[in-house]
């Protein structure tokens, strides 16, 4: 049985409602759809494209299966000529795409489809589900990357990510942004990410003593230990801790750090840094976790915590304060005609488009254009052919070039996009007068 993410049947009834219409009428033209935001979360200055491999993968493999199908007639919503092409239905398409680390904004397209309109329509949610998420949180992440200035950050959050994909996604997405790695193992094997551990306070807990417990794991993991020091006294976890390192107990290990979970930060780190070089052990770093989000790094580094790293969870994986982008996946042109929707609020530019990007003299973003793909704007073309005839056109990047990416777009914000203060007004593209003309066009052959 195939896995549910390449299921055609992961997505809203209306998919296969207005397909059974289309095949009725014989609308299979090729149709040409856009994936993007038409405006940023309120605490966003910026996004991070990511997903694009998931999207590809899905593109390549979608179908529906023979239980799948047999289900479908059970409903009775559907009937056999219908089901019998859907059973046969592929992705046969063209897909353009930003590269996965882009940073992008609102009404510029990350994705564009070009297939038949049946199958263009058909991977509409699934297509948003899978560029969502990880975007959500890659740009979460960008952002915890900038607050802590080099410092290491680790993905904590897979037990409080929202299901088994979230978490995977979560992981691969947050090491494109910068991260060093993450406590999900499954991530390591599927994306070959540095994975990271250190104990939890059950194990402190099921020993008759905090010495036992650092004993006991100091044996089994004597290279790079981080030893967790507040489950009982932090002090008292200290004088262990520099027993151990000094070869008291006679093991030999080497202390990396020791992570403190709980209470105020700040002051704990503070503290453990002054008894850590008390004791000898300047070499010991203090690894911090426990509710941190970009936020608490910012104020954490504005203080000039002594931490060497940071591991952050549930507000990553979750995105906490904005837990949703404002995607969406529109119709641009079908049978050679632009066509575009005008509804208050809503309103989108018709046509194909591309995103030219250009640089200041520093290096930094100066100004993208939105226009139609085929013009000739000032700037590099930032979207590109990735699929054809529903295949990849090059083997998948590599999530180091995707990490890469990610580091030179960070860089490359202007001061005003790295802020994590809420944006007064929102960076946006400009739009060619080319396709302003279009738009004018358009309303007038649909009689607006």
């Amino acid at each position: 049985m195939a896995g549910p993410g390449q299921s055609a049947l992961l997505t809203d009834l209306y998919q296969l409602t207005m397909l059974d219409s289309y095949w009725q009428t014989g609308m299979e033209d090729t149709a040409t759809f856009e994936l993007f935001t038409r405006r940023l979360p309120a605490s966003r200055r910026f996004l991070l494209a990511a997903g694009l491999e998931q999207a590809l993968d899905f593109l390549e493999t979608v179908a529906v299966t023979d239980d799948e199908l047999a289900w479908l007639e059970s409903t009775g919503r559907f009937g056999g000529k219908f089901l019998d092409r859907l059973g046969q239905l592929r992705f046969t398409g063209d897909v353009w795409a930003m590269p996965e680390g882009t940073a992008f904004f609102p009404q510029e397209p990350v994705l564009r489809v070009e297939a038949p309109l049946p199958e263009a329509q058909l991977v509409e949610s699934r297509l948003i589900n899978l560029i969502h998420f990880p975007t959500l949180i890659c740009s979460k992440a960008a952002r915890c990357v900038l607050a802590a200035g080099g410092k290491t950050l680790v993905d904590f959050g897979m037990r409080r990510a929202h299901g088994a994909e979230a978490a995977l996604f979560a992981a691969r997405s947050a090491w494109i942004a910068g991260f060093a790695g993450t406590a999900t193992v499954l991530a390591g094997q599927r994306f070959g990410l540095p994975i990271f551990g250190t104990m939890a306070h059950s194990f402190v807990q099921a020993h008759d003593s905090e010495a036992e417990a650092f004993e006991h794991f100091a044996a089994a993991r004597p290279d790079g230990l981080v030893l967790l020091i507040d489950t009982y006294d932090v002090d008292r976890a200290l004088d262990t801790v520099a027993r151990l390192a000094d070869g008291d107990t006679g093991l030999p290990v080497h202390v990396d750090a020791v992570r403190l979970d709980s209470g105020d930060l700040l002051t704990g780190a503070r503290h453990i840094r002054e008894r850590l070089d008390g004791l000898g052990r300047p070499e010991i770093g203090v690894f911090l976790s426990g509710d941190l989000d970009e936020y608490r790094l910012a104020e954490l580094m504005d203080a000039n915590v002594p931490a060497s790293g940071f591991g952050v969870g549930t507000r990553l994986d979750t995105s906490a304060d904005a837990p949703s982008i404002d995607f969406a996946y529109k119709l641009q042109s079908y049978a050679g005609r632009p066509r575009r929707k005008r509804s208050p609020g809503k309103a989108t530019w018709p046509g194909a488009r591309q995103v030219w990007r250009t640089l200041d003299s520093d290096g930094r973003l100066a100004r993208d254009i939105l226009g139609p793909a085929g013009g000739d704007e000032p700037g590099s073309p930032l979207l590109t052919r990735v699929m054809a005839g529903g295949r990849r056109v090059e083997p998948a990047e590599s999530l180091d070039d995707c990490r890469s990416r990610a580091a030179r777009e960070l860089e490359r914000l202007p001061t005003d996009l790295r802020s994590l203060e809420l944006a007064r007004e929102g960076w946006a593209p400009e739009i060619s007068s080319e396709l302003e003309a279009l738009a004018r066009a358009t309303d007038q052959a649909f009689g607006y």
